[in-house]
């Protein structure tokens, strides 16, 4: 039985497709793209970090690479699934690394965004916060999945969408400068997470209670 995937319209579209295909004929394995994913995150929440004790060209270089390597993660995430299933490259342990590495990278990334402001009070909190969130979220969804339920991707604040808040949060940060901002648009950005990912996990357990419930 194939597992639930999320619905992502890149999926067709015919670059995805190519580049799919490519990986697919050299032998990469899905599960080895997934762990690059991983990779991916914790250089972007490096990069993150680093930002916070630099200023200048340095600084907007770091941020520019993080926002760059979190669409990376976001690539692999996309073409693991799709040489898994397109290719037929399937292995009986797959779902465990298309979901597992996903959480750590999550936490990489807020984390290393929360200590990437120093200068805000709370920063490396809102961090933590964020992460931990983003990581229920996919609990609930896979929870609902072990009741026999269906897994639901639903936002506001799905992987996608918190991925996408912080890839802006990166780039706009590099204008902080201008206004003689210090960290203010990451803490925003965070925030943001937090209270999305808030109403994700009512939503999605809302859909899941709803669900079982009408059985």
């Amino acid at each position: 039985m194939q597992p639930p995937r999320r619905p992502l319209a890149a999926r067709q579209t015919k670059w995805a497709q190519a580049l799919a295909h490519a990986l697919t004929r050299l032998g990469v394995a899905p599960n080895a793209i997934s762990l690059t994913s991983l990779a991916f995150s914790i250089v972007a929440a490096f990069a993150l970090w680093q930002s916070g004790q630099t200023s200048g060209a340095v600084r907007i270089g770091l941020l520019l690479a993080a926002a760059g390597l979190i669409q990376l993660r976001l690539l692999c995430n996309l073409l693991d699934g799709m040489v898994a299933i397109e290719g037929g490259r399937r292995t009986p342990y797959g779902e465990l690394f298309n979901d597992m590495p996903d959480r750590f990278a999550d936490l990489a990334i807020f984390i290393g965004a929360g200590y990437a402001i120093p200068a805000i009070p709370l920063g490396p909190q809102l961090g933590w916060i964020a992460g931990i969130l983003a990581v229920l979220t996919a609990y609930v969804r896979l929870l609902g999945g072990s009741m026999g339920a269906q897994q639901y991707f639903i936002g506001p604040m799905a992987k996608q969408h918190r991925m996408a808040v912080m890839t802006a949060a990166c780039v706009l940060s590099t204008l902080e400068p201008l206004v003689r901002w210090d960290g203010q648009v990451l803490a925003f950005a965070l925030c943001i997470v937090i209270a999305g990912s808030i109403v994700t996990l009512v939503r999605r357990t809302a859909r899941i209670v709803q669900e079982v419930c009408s059985r």
